[in-house]
């Protein structure tokens, strides 16, 4: 039996030690709501902050198998709670524990900060099904 993973480990600064403070005490505070949730909000990602008391850098990562929606829904929550602008992304990538047709690739995500949205995400996968039916190779 093979075991499928998604892997990631990515930073985001967030402004001023004040602010990663808050991150780090609102992903606590969901992360213990999410311990009786059927649906929980943050699972399938860490986050550290990194350099404290001082650093106003986030790592998010993950520790076995990562949830890429969660991290997009929680950098999202983080933009509007913190006010954060810019631009953001992170990249995964597709494991498995055995050699599998399909079981490799990767991805990855750009959000727009400021106005609290996704603006694009890729897919090896369909890049290169796309690539090898002649279409869009420059995608």
């Amino acid at each position: 039996m093979a075991d499928y993973f998604t892997h990631f480990s990515c930073l985001l600064d967030v402004g001023t030690p004040d602010k990663a403070a808050r991150a780090l005490a609102l992903f606590q505070k969901l992360r213990a709501a999410d311990q009786d949730a059927d649906d929980p909000e943050v699972a399938g990602f860490t986050l550290v902050h990194q350099d404290a008391p001082e650093g106003s850098t986030l790592w998010i990562h993950d520790d076995d198998d990562g949830d890429v929606e969660a991290v997009i829904r929680f950098v999202l929550r983080l933009a509007d709670d913190l006010d954060l602008t810019g631009l953001w992304g992170f990249q995964h990538a597709l494991t498995c524990s055995r050699p599998r047709l399909d079981a490799f690739g990767g991805g990855a995500h750009a959000i727009d900060l400021s106005t609290r949205k996704s603006i694009g995400w890729s897919s090896t996968q369909e890049w290169l099904a796309a690539a090898l039916n002649g279409e869009g190779i420059d995608a």
